[in-house]
């Protein structure tokens, strides 16, 4: 092939490509063609594409994979994924985006004068919306790794040159994922780990004034101090949270709390008042875009808490109404589970409800399914599995299913101690 006929294939190849730019954009093809040219404008200038749409119009238009580009992976992208998932189903996104979501913001970041750059805030506040998103299912394991990575991620960009904002905005970041790390560690059983993450994250609340961050480490403590028996230590975290943050769903997650502590001893009143005020505070609230995102309340959410309750005040009509409901909310159009770990402690639910009313085979089913969940939050499924071993020792000594039941219970609690990580 002669020089020529390369030179006609290139210009041809140049022309087909500034055509698809220019009609994803809607500049003219000629300003497209300034833009590659190595000559400027005249001006000492040469024009470009900033705004962010137009920048994610031309990625769509030429089929850039996201990871090249600073940002999440596309929806084509996803959509010729040849794994198995759900639409818009977080994991998916983490996976299909890998370490490269993070590396590309390092990419991003050395193109600028200065440290770091929007587009690189962007993509990790995108990093960290879909570990928040993924939480309710993803492999605790997996995702223990990955808010790891992250954090070490943006805790080294802290060191370098930056505005203020940008340093608070940075700051905010490692703050959602210091609260997302406790929540995994606790799950895992890493219970000095996952104090220390939420440390961590009230100390980055009250630096950076970010007073739904300083909440939802309040009401991880309370989830602590709740699964761990605590009751006055579980009550101080609720009041700290409320006077940390009054207008996002946090505070109906620490009315839940309280309730469900209420429950345990027994004050039926307390139960009804802190049910009472988390549903106001629910119903004011708008409809989330994304009711997964494990730091948002939705109502669906509150059937869950209503259920724990009502269970431990021996209402069991009211208590297996609301597990069936969070059972069926839990799970998707084609009989996947979005939130097995909500769902596993429904199945406790309907489990000691049934061995209250003579079904053991029912509260020995239900109780197995719920044991073998593959995503658990250990801390709080053994607190309900507790519930019902006790209800079956109690009323069914003699069984053989009443004595496996319990070496499974204390099979999952013997093998719950794992390496204990700083992060």
């Amino acid at each position: 092939m002669t020089k020529r006929s390369h030179s006609l294939e290139a210009c041809a190849c140049h022309s087909t490509c500034f055509a698809k730019i220019a009609e994803a954009t809607g500049y003219k093809r000629e300003h497209i063609g300034k833009m590659a040219r190595p000559e400027t404008d005249g001006k000492g200038v040469r024009p470009r594409i900033t705004q962010y749409y137009k920048i994610l119009e031309v990625v769509d238009a030429l089929r850039i994979p996201g990871h090249l580009a600073g940002l999440a992976p596309r929806p084509w992208e996803l959509a010729q994924s040849t794994t198995p998932s759900r639409p818009d189903d977080p994991s998916t996104l983490i996976a299909q985006g890998g370490a490269g979501l993070w590396d590309v913001a390092e990419l991003l970041r050395r193109t600028e004068l200065s440290s770091i750059n929007s587009a690189a805030l962007e993509s990790i506040e995108q990093g960290i919306d879909q570990l928040a998103r993924a939480y309710p299912y993803a492999d605790a394991d997996y995702l223990h790794e990955r808010t790891r990575n992250d954090l070490h991620y943006v805790t080294k960009q802290l060191e370098g040159r930056m505005t203020l904002r940008q340093h608070r905005e940075l700051l905010v970041d490692a703050g959602w994922l210091f609260l997302l790390n406790a929540c995994v560690q606790y799950d895992r059983g890493q219970r000095e780990a996952a104090n220390l993450s939420k440390a961590a994250a009230l100390r980055i609340g009250e630096e950076a004034g970010h007073g739904e961050i300083k909440a939802w480490a309040w009401e991880i403590e309370a989830w602590f101090a709740l699964t761990q028996s605590r009751w006055q230590d579980m009550l101080d975290a609720v009041e700290a949270g409320h006077a940390s943050d009054q207008t996002h769903s946090v505070g109906v997650q620490l009315y839940a709390h309280k309730a469900r502590a209420a429950a345990r001893v027994g004050d039926a009143r307390l139960v009804r008042d802190s049910l009472d005020a988390g549903r106001a505070r629910l119903d004011r609230l708008p409809s989330p875009d994304h009711p997964e995102h494990h730091f948002i309340i939705d109502p669906d959410k509150w059937d869950f808490y209503e259920m724990d309750a009502y269970r431990l005040l021996g209402d069991d009509e009211r208590a297996a109404t609301h597990a069936r409901s969070v059972i069926r909310i839990s799970t998707g159009p084609d009989g996947t589970e979005i939130s097995p770990m909500r769902a596993a402690e429904a199945r406790l639910t309907l489990g000691v409800a049934a061995a209250r009313t003579g079904e053991i085979e029912e509260a020995i089913g239900m109780g197995t399914a719920a044991l073998e969940a593959d995503r658990k939050s250990l801390p709080s499924l053994l607190l309900v599995a507790d519930e019902l071993d006790k209800e079956l020792r109690a009323r069914y000594p003699r069984e053989a299913a009443t004595r496996d039941f319990h070496d499974r219970v204390m099979t999952i609690k013997q093998g719950t101690v794992r390496p204990e990580h700083p992060f």
